[in-house]
């Protein structure tokens, strides 16, 4: 009856570099000596890891980073934590901060 029926898109751009790094460590391990092998093939593990997470669990991350940086405990969802995204990102909107904080409770529901 008000307001929207659908959810508002939520225009985040999520950066990654994760493939850059893992050509990195993979070049670094087709030169390393083999005292370095054990710990390059672990970094390259750790690599591939990171890389394999979603859009979703950065963005979730990145909320669980700034409420804890605003020494904010407690639901993802809270006031408080909007609050802190929107000063940490100034061109965040309200809904966009909403829409980040209720996916980071979510995420931390499910896990």
């Amino acid at each position: 009856m008000f307001g929207h029926s659908k959810q508002p898109d939520l225009h985040v751009l999520v950066l990654r570099d994760a493939d850059v790094i893992a050509a990195q460590v993979r070049w670094a391990l087709e030169e390393a000596s083999p005292e370095e092998r054990p710990g390059l093939e672990r970094a390259a593990a750790i690599v591939e890891e990171a890389a394999a997470a979603s859009d979703a669990e950065l963005r979730s991350r990145w909320v669980r980073e700034r409420a804890a940086a605003a020494g904010i405990e407690g639901s993802y969802d809270s006031v408080h934590v909007i609050k802190a995204l929107r000063e940490a990102a100034p061109g965040l909107t309200l809904v966009q901060a909403v829409q980040l904080a209720k996916e980071a409770e979510a995420a931390r529901s499910v896990s």
